[in-house]
């Protein structure tokens, strides 16, 4: 299982425009989290097919959540991103391996599976925004450090 950066910028994107009451055009997303706008604009399209944000036309659009960040877990933002998240084919397709259900590691990569499943279904947009709040004072001294 390897996480893309596709699905890992989804969930930044996501947390930028959950934080704010009105929408956010993606210049700005791509700006703060320093994300091409052109590759941004590709995940987009795929969050918005998936639900998650809608488009708001106008001089001052950009998008907005499609329904509470409370409502919004890590685990739909990731599988919708990337498809799978089994940490090895056989669990995907049993056609894949001769061995399924004769070897020994499949419960391992069964439990791996669920511990990833359990951790990001657990964890909420609104968890992940909370948490950024947290963390942009930081951010903030870290960037004026730089400049």
């Amino acid at each position: 299982m390897w996480i893309s950066t596709k699905a890992q910028y989804g969930l930044r994107a996501l947390i930028e425009i959950g934080k704010e009451a009105g929408p956010v055009p993606l210049k700005d997303v791509a700006e703060r989290q320093g994300i091409s706008q052109h590759y941004l604009e590709q995940i987009a399209a795929s969050l918005r097919r998936a639900g998650f944000i809608h488009s708001v036309r106008g001089a001052h659009g950009g998008y907005r959540l499609s329904r509470p960040a409370e409502r919004i877990d890590a685990w739909e933002v990731v599988v919708a991103m990337e498809g799978s998240l089994s940490p090895v084919s056989c669990l995907e397709d049993r056609l894949f391996c001769a061995r399924f259900g004769a070897c020994a590691t499949e419960g391992l990569w069964r439990r791996v599976e669920g511990a990833v499943h359990q951790v990001l279904a657990q964890t909420t947009l609104a968890d992940l925004i909370g948490q950024q709040q947290l963390l942009t004072p930081a951010l903030t001294r870290l960037v004026a450090t730089e400049a």
